[in-house]
Formats: C-alpha cells, structure tokens, sequence
C-alpha cells in the first residue's frame, strides 16, 4: 500500500470516501493522480496546485487498441502554453497574506470588515472557501499589491510587479483595448456569490472613500442569454431574492449604502447596434435615404442609461469564455474547420466580437475601472484563431472541478465505463452520438421530414429506458424519504426536431387517423407522461420543451397551465413589480418570460417550476441554469471538445443538500450522465441510492381549513370494448427477428465518476410489463411497418400468442 504525509492509504479508501476537505476551509488534501490524469488511489498533503492537467481517464473496460491521453493543451508543436505558475504564485502570496494580523492586512477599514464577515462563517450559507479566495485574490491585487495606475507603471511590491505586468502584458495580447481579470471556479461552484461579494467591496468603499479611484458604484453585468440574465437579478439590492439580504453577503448595518449602487443587467446581444431612425425599405426608397447606426453613446444609453454620467464603471462578465478578440486563422486552420465545425466556430466569434466590441465601446464612452471576467471554462475555442483549449492568460485564480469534487460542492459526475456490448472501444452509451447520429433528423423541426417518436434509433430509446430506470428509483427514495421535491431528468439534443421527437417519446403525444379522429400514444416513462391515463393533458406539465422554436412558436404555455398555475404567476408579476416598480408591464407579461420564470424555478417548490420533473431543449441547458435538482442528464448532440462537455454536465452539478455531516464535510450527492463522452472511470462499488437528509414539509391546517379539502372520486374499474375483427396470420421466412444489444441497443451499463459509488443501469424495471402488453405492441409496431397490410406478425410471449 502506498505512503503518504497521511500515512497509509489503500486504494479503495479512494473510493470509499471521495470527499476530502471542508467546503469553508482551505483544501488540506487531495488525491493523487497519475501520469495519464489516471487516480492511483493516494491520499496527498496540503492542496492540488493549479496545473493544466485534466482527468480524462480511459473506459474501465476497452475492446479496442487504447490511445495515450490527448493533450488539448499542446499545439502542433508541442509547447505547452501554462499560465498557472502566475496563479500559483498568488495563491501563495494570498496563504502568508491571509495568516498575518488584521493590523498588517493594508486594507481599507471597510474592507477589512467585509472580510471579517465572510471569513467568520457567522451567516446561514457561509460563503464557501474558494469564493473568499477568488474575491481575496482581487482585493489583494488591488488594495495590497496596488494596482498601477497606467500599464507600465511600477507596482508597489517586486512580487505584486510580476503579476501586474503579466496581466497587462496577456490583455495587450488579446484585449489590447481592456484590462481583464478573470476568475475561474469549478461549475457549481457559486460565481453569482462571487459577484455579489465583488459588488458590495466596490460599493462599500466607493461610498466610504468617495475619492478613491479604485473602486465604483456603477456596475454593467454582462450575460451570455435572457435565462442567466434572469438569473442574475439576485445581484440587485431591491430583489426580493437578492443575495446582499437573504444569504447576508453584508451586515446588517451596511444594507442602506449598498443601494447606492446602480446594477445594469443586460445580455451581451444588446450591444448590437440599432438603426437611428426604423425604416423599412418602402420608407427608405420615399426618403432616398440609407439608415445609419446609432452611436456608441445611443447604444450605451439604451442598453446602460442608469450609468451614464458615471465614471470607471466595473464590469462583470458572466460565462466570459464567450468574450474574446479573435485571431485570423492560418490556412491550415481554415483548412481544418469543416461543416457544422466551421459554422460553430464563426457563430461564436460572431458572439464573442460583438460582446467584445460592446465592452470597448463603454470604455470608450464611460471608462472602465476593470473588467472580472467569471467562468469555469476561460478557455479559447476552436477556430478563434488561439490554440483550442488553452487557458486565458489573464486568469489570476483558480478553483477547478477536481477541487470542487474533493471539497464536496458539487455533485459527483458518474458516466457509463462498461456494458454488455459486444466491440467498440467504449461504452455505447458513453458516446450516444456515434451510434445516434447518422439516424437522427439533421434540420429544424419544421423540414426534417421525420414526425414519427416511435421510429427513434433503437439505441436511443434503450439509453433513454436505462437512464430512466435509474431515476425512478431515485424518486421512489426521495419519496420514501419525504423531501418535499423531486429529481429532474434533462435532455440536451442536437436540433429542434430531435428535442422535439424525444420530448414526445417521452412524455406523450396525440396522433391522427386519416379520418381525422385523435388518440393519445402515451410517453415511454411513467413518471415524465404530461397526459393523465383518460388521455387528458395534465394542467401542470410533467415534461417540459424548451427551445428556440417553440418559444416563437407560441406553443411554449398551455391555457390550462396558465389556469392551474395563476397563483404562482401572480406571485411571479408581484415580484416583477418589487423589482421594476412598473406594474403595467408586469400585467402585459408574455409566455415568452412565463416560460423562463418555468425554467428558472424547476424543483422549486410552490412556484411555477415545481411540478417539471424532465426538461428537453437544444443548446439552452449548456450553461447558466442552476436547478440543483437534476440527477440523471441524457445528451443526444454531438460533442466535440471537454469544453462543452464539462459545460452540460454542469447543469447537473449543484447539490441539493448543503449540511455538514459529522465529519465537517458534505455527503456525497452523484449525477448520472449517459451520452456525454466526459471522461471519467472508478472501481466498482455497489451502487446504493442516498437520498438527502430530510426537509421541513408544510402540512394542511386542520380542522380549521378542513372547508377547502378537496376529495377525489374513487374509481372501481375501467371496461375495454375491442372490435370484432377477425385476425389472420400468415407467416414467412422472414417473420423471426432475434434481438441482440448490438440492435436494440446496450441492456446493460455500469455508470462510474472517478470517486464514489458505482450505478447499474439495465432495463429491469421493464420486467413488470404486462406480456400482453408487449405482444400489444409489437404487434401494433409490425402493423404500422408492415405497409400495405399484406405482411403479418405472430408475437409470442409467455405460452400465448397474437397474430397480426
């Protein structure tokens, strides 16, 4: 057994306990990994040091000829870009910095009062260690080290110099306009904290030290989308939600100069400049006339009218990895990129210009004090003229996955490492995609030509099966163990047709016959149906589509869900007035906001999300939405880099619990991923579903509500008229179909992160269909493939038969 400054540590303590540390303390272990990213099983002293190495570990089981780990850090050449020694060397300082005595901190009184606060734990969610340390790192750049007052200048300290004229010198090379600082945190692990405790030290000592030039009131927070906007408004000091007064970033007495600040939230797409006067063409061919762009002063006042007039605005980038100045690509670069690769890669630096383009016009106009940049992937992308996957080299702090995992934060990624599938090199269910692909509809809804749940690939609906069997046992202990809210199934496909056959498939859907008469096909998982058994849709959907498509659509609310939900829509409009102070527009709210108010608050209880138990959608699950109820994600799209695959699976990562067990850590919480190739493997455990610990549940008032009750009828039976039609069977060589894993797809399949507990996922909780019931529909299934009616089927099962 190996040795370590812990002592002895045999391998399977690797797996027995994959939680290392405190979430509130400095990190004091980790485990150690090999030279391939592969964990020997080694408990190590003191903290993981921020390194560009990745766990990508191989399959557990391969039938193949296994390549060496990819370095998607190297370039063709080999040189390895690694601005970590920067990151290290300012962890470092921050340690000695921290240990000193509050008279030695060199920190304004409000400052140091702030860290007091946060560090004291004193607070019903105590800030975790690495949002204090990212916060830390800014205020030890700007108020300890200094920050120089022009690019060039000398800093106070030899060592502080070293790090400022690293940061100028990697915004000169890619922001040439800008100074960024970017923070990276793990996915999970709470950037939008991070930028309310960010807000509140600028605010704070702006009003206090209204003089001073290193900080600011005014704020410009830019997103990525409408929903991490939404999202975000938290941030501001008058939402009833917001995080200054219900997770007390701030003391008491500090709340009222806290509203002197001016938050603007906006996402990056409204930089896009407008036309001064809206003309359509009829118009412009009166007036002869061209329409000219507004300003970058129109633009600014309509995007950030509240901060107009300020100065050295402080701006917070949220998911920044989508906001960079690209490179023009070397013909071997163009040459590289094809099909959907080359349009993905000029869709994002279509984005990432704009967003950019947006940040130098304010400087231009308003001046900027500093950019944060917040991401857990600061990474280039491919085809932005960088080499794909390294690391922004304005990055000064850095809390990765690995850490997150090791101190409890988030929830544990478990994916397939082996099955019952004969060849291949991995797990069928590992890389949905390469078995998937080729046989899913390639355009939008409306052109793909394929209408047809049913006809989904085979493997698809047999992953689609096993996942969701997992889940149902999941919800059973949830239930058994009375939490009060349930696990969320999510789904993130390729295009609006695939999102919208597997929505159907599994939640159910109305077919036509030829004589215009409906009958319902009922979904393929119980749980997620969004009809009751009479075939009548449920006013509260089980089962939720979110895309692009079906928002313009205007199919995204039902009026019956508008009906069964009026409450909590009322509650929705009162707080859009709390918060806007305008209640005309609350009143005109379309379904539009109705639906991201849905998405926002899944498994939430008592609002509009409460009852979603599965959500399906295209691209809108790849970041910034943060139900911290989702426990098994399906990903039916391709996946070409760790990038977005750490992006997806992040939406599965925030735990539901955070009580501290017996040992000051969190328990371990996992999330089950097929169809997403982000690599990790473990030994094998038996698998055993935890719940988390119980919650407060709110019961009925009784006798005195006892008027309200509402009793449901109970029903004794249901009578089934079938025709009288006579069937025939006739029979061929070709009325025998064996089935086998390579065609319907793996029936078996062991989930696994790199620490914890093994999950099996089979298809045994299929075992309690009726015979007949399967006979039923095979039959059915040979009927409609059979064409013409010339072809029959015999279906046996059990000692009975039906013919077709």
């Amino acid at each position: 057994m190996p040795r370590t400054g812990w002592g002895v540590v045999s391998t399977e303590a690797f797996f027995d306990s994959p939680i290392l540390n405190s979430p509130y303390r400095r990190p004091e272990r980790h485990w150690q990994l090999g030279d391939g990213g592969q964990p020997t099983g080694v408990v190590e002293h003191g903290r993981r040091r921020s390194d560009l190495t990745t766990p990508i570990p191989k399959p557990r089981s391969t039938r193949g000829k296994s390549a060496a780990q990819a370095d998607i850090f190297a370039d063709a050449l080999g040189d390895i870009y690694d601005p970590t020694e920067i990151i290290n060397g300012i962890r470092q300082a921050i340690d000695t910095w921290r240990e000193l005595p509050e008279s030695q901190w060199q920190v304004t009184p409000t400052t140091a009062r702030l860290l007091r606060h946060w560090r004291s734990g004193e607070m019903p969610l105590p800030p975790f260690f690495c949002q204090i340390e990212a916060v830390e790192t800014v205020i030890w750049l700007t108020e300890v080290a200094g920050k120089p007052e022009h690019k060039g200048r000398k800093a106070k300290l030899a060592t502080a110099q070293r790090y400022w004229e690293h940061l100028f010198a990697a915004n000169e090379a890619s922001n040439p306009d800008l100074v960024r600082m970017a923070l990276k945190l793990a996915t999970g692990a709470g950037k939008t904290t991070v930028m309310a405790m960010l807000i509140a030290w600028h605010t704070l000592n702006a009003v206090r030290h209204p003089n001073s030039k290193r900080f600011s009131k005014g704020f410009l927070i830019v997103a990525p989308g409408i929903t991490i906007k939404d999202r975000l408004r938290v941030l501001q000091p008058n939402d009833p939600e917001s995080y200054y007064s219900t997770r007390h970033i701030v003391p008491e007495d500090m709340l009222r100069d806290l509203g002197q600040a001016k938050i603007v939230i906006t996402n990056y797409h409204s930089f896009k400049k407008k036309d001064e006067v809206s003309l359509n063409k009829v118009q412009q061919a009166a007036l002869a006339t061209e329409p000219k762009q507004e300003s970058d002063g129109s633009m600014l006042r309509r995007v950030a009218g509240p901060l107009m007039g300020m100065k050295n605005i402080v701006v917070l980038n949220d998911e920044a990895h989508h906001c960079y100045r690209e490179r023009p690509l070397s013909p071997e670069e163009e040459k590289a990129l094809k099909g959907d690769e080359k349009a993905e890669a000029k869709e994002a630096n279509e984005a990432a210009r704009l967003w950019i383009s947006g940040l130098e016009a304010v400087k231009r106009t308003l001046g900027l004090n500093m950019v944060y940049d917040l991401s857990a992937t600061p990474f280039f992308l491919r085809g932005s003229g960088y080499r794909e996957g390294s690391l922004f080299g304005w990055v000064m702090s850095d809390f990765s996955l690995m850490d997150a995992i090791e101190c409890g934060i988030v929830k544990l990624p478990r994916v397939p490492i082996m099955d019952n599938v004969e060849g291949g090199d991995t797990p069928m269910f590992r890389n949905l995609w390469e078995h998937v692909g080729t046989k899913l509809p390639k355009k939008g809804r409306a052109k793909s030509g394929f209408d047809d749940p049913q006809k989904l690939p085979n493997e698809l609906l047999s992953a689609i099966d096993a996942l969701y069997g997992h889940y149902e046992k999941t919800f059973d202990t949830w239930k058994e163990h009375g939490l009060g809210v349930e696990p969320v199934f999510i789904v993130v496909c390729n295009n609006t047709a695939t999102s919208k056959l597997v929505h159907d498939n599994i939640a159910g859907y109305e077919i036509e016959d030829k004589d215009g008469n409906k009958r319902l096909m009922a979904g393929a998982c119980k749980l997620f149906r969004n009809f009751d058994p009479d075939g009548v849709a449920l006013p509260k959907m089980r089962t939720l589509l979110i895309d692009s498509q079906q928002i313009e659509s205007g199919e995204a609310i039902s009026a019956e869900f508008k009906a069964a939900a009026e409450p909590e829509i009322a509650r929705f409009k009162d707080e859009l007035v709390q918060r806007t102070g305008d209640r005309a527009a609350a009143e005109k709210i379309d379904d539009t906001a109705i639906l991201r108010e849905v998405m926002n608050t899944v498994g939430r209880p008592g609002q509009l999300g409460e009852a979603i138990r599965c959500v399906v959608s295209v691209s809108m699950l790849t970041e910034g939405w943060d139900a911290n109820t989702v426990t098994h994600v399906l990903g039916v799209r391709a996946f070409g880099t760790q990038l977005l695959c750490e992006q997806v699976i992040g939406r599965a990562l925030r735990r539901v619990s955070y009580r501290l067990n017996d040992e000051d850590r969190f328990d371990v919480e996992y999330a089950d991923i097929f169809g997403i190739p982000f690599d990790f493997t473990a030994q094998p455990q038996t698998a055993t579903i935890k719940p988390p610990p119980p919650m407060v549940r709110v019961e009925a008032i009784s006798p005195e509500r006892d008027d309200v009750e509402i009793r449901f009828p109970r029903v004794e039976g249901y009578r089934t008229e079938l025709p009288r039609d006579t069937l025939r069977a006739e029979f061929t060589d070709d009325s025998t179909l064996e089935l086998t894993p390579d065609l319907v797809g793996a029936a078996q399949t062991v989930n696994s992160g790199i620490v914890g507990e093994e999950a099996q996922m089979n298809l045994d909780h299929l075992a309690d269909t009726r015979p007949a019931t399967i006979q039923l529909r095979l039959a059915d299934h040979g009927q409609d493939s059979g064409g013409n009616g010339r072809s029959s089927v015999e279906v046996r099962s059990a000692g009975s038969t039906i013919w077709l």
